[in-house]
């Protein structure tokens, strides 16, 4: 009978193996990183160049608004601003929420404001659409009050053009 005899190359095998995929995995951990830095440092640029286009703006004397522009700033402002809360890390929190600020300043500039209601301000209706409601149960001065923004709203040259979407105490 021939005894079997474990073989140690095989377990030694399987050893290096798991060090080489740990290896790999932190070097794509590491290659993410600096793809996430990356895009920081892009976003800050973008920031920057943005603020050099506001201030240019203003500058100029007897600007028309341009109204479909600043709704396309408004829908960038509106994704930056959900992927900033809904980012996996604090890096892509960082460089999503300069992106978002920045878009808010060139539409500032441009002659637009972005209206983003707080919980308990009173609701406008030239600003604001009710796109649900609470009963306030039990203490009727809060009627009528915001209870959450749902989407924030655009103004443009003093104009409603996207009422921000909020839930409202009835």
């Amino acid at each position: 009978m021939t005894e079997s005899v474990a073989d140690p190359t095989g377990t030694e095998q399987a050893a290096a193996d798991e060090t080489s995929d740990a290896a790999d995995l932190q070097e794509h951990l590491d290659r993410l990183a600096e793809q996430v830095q990356d895009l920081t440092r892009v976003v800050a640029r973008q920031a920057k160049a943005l603020d050099i286009l506001v201030a240019s703006d203003s500058a100029r004397s007897g600007q028309r608004t341009d109204t479909a522009l600043l709704v396309d700033l408004f829908a960038l402002f509106t994704d930056a601003d959900t992927c900033a809360r809904s980012a996996a890390s604090d890096r892509e929190t960082t460089a999503f929420t300069a992106l978002r600020d920045g878009l808010e300043r060139l539409i500032a500039g441009r002659d637009g404001a972005v209206i983003v209601p707080r919980a308990g301000d009173e609701f406008d209706v030239s600003v604001m659409e009710a796109g649900d409601t609470r009963p306030a149960v039990g203490n009727q001065e809060i009627a009528g009050t915001v209870v959450e923004v749902i989407r924030p709203g655009l103004v443009v040259a003093g104009r409603s053009v996207r009422p921000a979407l909020v839930t409202v105490f009835t």
